[in-house]
């Protein structure tokens, strides 16, 4: 690579000389770039219009005894997705009479993770603790508040429960960029639906039309879920409508052309 007439470097932690966008190491100037990896988004969107994931989205609506409303997550069980907080989050929800697990079911899809590893363990053990003890304060036979799924889901089921779901719940607590967040939304072509997303996913530097959460805040939590919950449809579909543009537009594909135009550039420079 090229030396950048009037580089003029600064020293960083790692000992080298830097300015945005370029690394000087030794003789060498190094290009670096912020290349936010996407999801095939328009096979999503095609396969959430198939009708048999239409239908599998309406029985999953009608195997939760049709609430009014359905929060989703779906995390791989690990420590950092913070699926403890948004089950924190709607215990204390319940108990302020502000949700009603009559009218709200929570489904979280957790898949197995690391199973061998004792911290690992005790996390999953803690997280069926809470889940049993929100369904013991406030579930009802054959309707549970909470609804856990210890297991993988293949790609059609997952793809109709994102279109059952009227809020996407994605509460990492630290995360790379979380693409469960993307999927969701490039499978909402019905504009309904809203996604909650933790400040601290790569995604939510993208995803500026969701409802932005720090999940070490509690009641911003829940303040977020209830205006997920209970918002308006025009709203809603304003801020769906957003949210697909970026998704769609920016997939998986235009990701790996970006980064080789990049690549490409510097090996010419």
């Amino acid at each position: 690579a090229r030396r950048l007439a009037g580089f003029e470097p600064s020293r960083g932690q790692v000992g080298v000389r830097s300015r945005p966008g370029v690394v000087q190491v030794g003789d060498r100037t190094v290009r670096v770039g912020a290349f936010p990896i996407s999801i095939a988004s328009s096979e999503l969107d095609h396969m959430a219009r198939s009708k048999d994931v239409q239908q599998r989205a309406k029985e999953i609506r009608a195997e939760l005894g049709n609430p009014r409303k359905i929060m989703l997550g779906v995390d791989r069980l690990d420590y950092t997705k913070g699926i403890d907080v948004r089950l924190h989050a709607m215990h204390e929800m319940l108990q302020e009479g502000r949700v009603r697990a009559e009218d709200v079911a929570m489904i979280q899809i957790a898949t197995p993770s690391r199973e061998r590893v004792e911290h690992y363990k005790q996390m999953r053990e803690g997280i069926e603790r809470e889940v049993g003890r929100i369904n013991g304060e406030f579930g009802r036979v054959g309707h549970p508040a909470v609804h856990y799924l210890h297991t993988s889901v293949d790609k059609r089921d997952l793809v109709a429960f994102y279109c059952a779901a009227d809020v996407m719940v994605v509460t990492p607590v630290r995360d790379g960029m979380n693409l469960v967040c993307k999927e969701y939304v490039a499978c909402r072509n019905d504009l309904g639906g809203a996604l909650v997303l933790s400040e601290f996913a790569g995604a939510s530097a993208e995803l500026t039309s969701a409802y932005l959460v720090n999940p070490h805040n509690l009641d911003g939590v829940k303040e977020a879920l209830l205006a997920a919950l209970d918002i308006e449809q025009a709203e809603g579909r304003r801020r769906m409508r957003a949210l697909r543009r970026q998704v769609l537009t920016h997939d998986v594909d235009r990701w790996a052309r970006s980064f080789l135009e990049a690549l490409g550039t510097t090996l010419t420079d």
